[in-house]
């Protein structure tokens, strides 16, 4: 698999000292401005933005006809204070139509543009670079790095797969993604090189004529033989990204089967000794279970699909903030569970984590679609930006970019095509264990049958029926 490299430390240098140049904002303008060549720069493993001005542009949506400019902002747009919209539309930083607006009370109307230049701070991501699996005149087959959306989206612009490839390759290129991961997680994508590629690729997939295996480290020790699993998932906070198995769920199916099981390191130490140790994560209750590493088959393709399924089966994935959690889910972490009387509990603590929790704060703030507790979520540095005044963050650690799940192989079910990875660093055998340090692919071509992916004919060895 070649690789990406890296840039070169004299194309993204450390910035100096001032790391927020005093900037004029250019000129409001119905086009939006953005930087070219992006301001990156790599320090401490992360892949950052320079702040840089930029001018969001919007028509006026049909909810937004006839209300006061200033409410609009308030309500729709939480990542910044009322008082900081206030200002901005005083100081000119907001216009309609091009033009100033007289008032904070100015009315808008049906057909108004609304263009709010800001100075944008952008999360950092993984200065991992991406990985290129294939590439030919249609089509790119890479491996993105956990930590790294794929599209511009929120507080992301520059830091996405399409804008840092885009870097790489020119300002006219246009990749098109044909599959989707969300940010924490790595793995096989698919880019377009034109159109009618992507739209082939992408109706491949749609049509469930492409087979996917997955790579996941979870809690405690996976069941031997294949598990499959058909419980239900329902969506059951769009704003907190939460998922759960209910029987008024869509229907959803994954085949399961463990690939290592690594037992907790017998040091010496006492039970009670062992879990006062601090653990990287802040759960030293994990280290007493020890982990397996397991190879999960998706036949449908739900929203965190393959995580609820996992913590329904009582082995969620080591570092999922969400389903691993048990300060949200308690001791059992969500096992079994189906019933929806404990619901509301459940996201009273997950958004009360969102806010409050350090731990946990920095990989859950993306699992959230409101902005403004997005921005709770993560850590103050108690410093301000010297050119707009916004408080200032704290970088997340490495650790804490994604979760342990990660796409290793897409093949076509006709056997056109099959593209694969390697095992992620997490995957192999920790430090004194012995296990499995590649793919199985030679000895058991998918380890389970692609059939009973289909469902038909053998059924695998165990099964939770819904």
């Amino acid at each position: 698999m070649a690789l990406v490299p890296s840039p070169p430390r004299d194309k993204y240098p450390p910035l100096p000292d001032d790391k927020f140049p005093w900037k004029e904002p250019p000129p409001v303008a119905i086009t939006p401005c953005d930087p070219w060549p992006p301001p990156y720069y790599l320090e401490d493993g992360l892949r950052k933005v320079t702040p840089y001005h930029y001018t969001y542009n919007t028509y006026c949506k049909q909810r937004w006809r006839g209300r006061e400019i200033l409410d609009i902002f308030a309500s729709e747009f939480r990542d910044r204070p009322a008082e900081y919209y206030e200002q901005a539309i005083i100081d000119g930083r907001v216009v309609v139509n091009g033009k100033p607006v007289p008032s904070t009370k100015t009315i808008i109307n049906n057909g108004d543009v609304i263009s709010h230049t800001l100075h944008r701070h952008e999360p950092p991501c993984t200065a991992q670079p991406i990985g290129i699996v294939h590439e030919d005149n249609d089509m790119i087959v890479i491996n993105k790095p956990a930590g790294m959306p794929v599209h511009p989206a929120g507080r992301y612009n520059f830091n996405s797969i399409i804008e840092i490839m885009r870097a790489d390759r020119g300002y006219g290129w246009n990749p098109l993604p044909c599959n989707r991961l969300d940010r924490l997680t790595s793995g096989i994508m698919f880019i377009g090189k034109h159109k009618q590629a992507a739209e082939d690729m992408s109706a491949q997939i749609r049509g469930r004529t492409v087979k996917k295996e997955y790579i996941t480290r979870v809690v405690g020790e996976f069941p031997e033989g294949e598990i499959l699993c058909e419980k239900p998932i329902l969506q059951i906070s769009p704003k907190l990204g939460l998922n759960r198995v209910r029987a008024n769920g869509k229907e959803a199916k994954t085949v399961f089967k463990r690939l290592a099981y690594y037992p907790p390191k017998d040091d010496g130490n006492s039970s009670q000794e062992q879990e006062s140790e601090k653990d990287p994560d802040g759960q030293p209750w994990k280290k007493l279970r020890g982990y397996s590493i397991v190879r999960c088959f998706p036949v449908t393709g739900r929203t965190h699909q393959l995580r609820v399924h996992l913590q329904f089966l009582g082995h969620p994935i080591s570092n999922d903030p969400i389903y691993a959690n048990q300060r949200v889910f308690g001791p059992s972490l969500g096992r079994g569970q189906s019933e929806d009387e404990d619901d509301e509990d459940i996201m009273s603590r997950l958004s009360r984590m969102g806010k409050e929790e350090v731990a946990d704060a920095v990989a859950y703030h993306d699992e959230m679609v409101d902005a403004y507790n997005k921005r709770k979520a993560e850590r103050m540095t108690g410093e301000k930006c010297k050119v707009c005044d916004t408080d200032l963050y704290s970088d997340p650690g490495v650790h804490e970019l994604g979760i342990y799940l990660h796409a290793r192989r897409y093949r076509c079910e006709e056997g056109k095509w099959d593209y694969q990875t390697g095992l992620p660093d997490w995957a192999l055998p920790p430090p004194g264990y012995e296990g499995p340090t590649e793919g199985t692919e030679e000895s058991d071509p998918l380890a389970v049958d692609l059939k009973k992916l289909g469902l038909e004919d053998e059924e695998p060895k165990e099964k939770v029926e819904p």
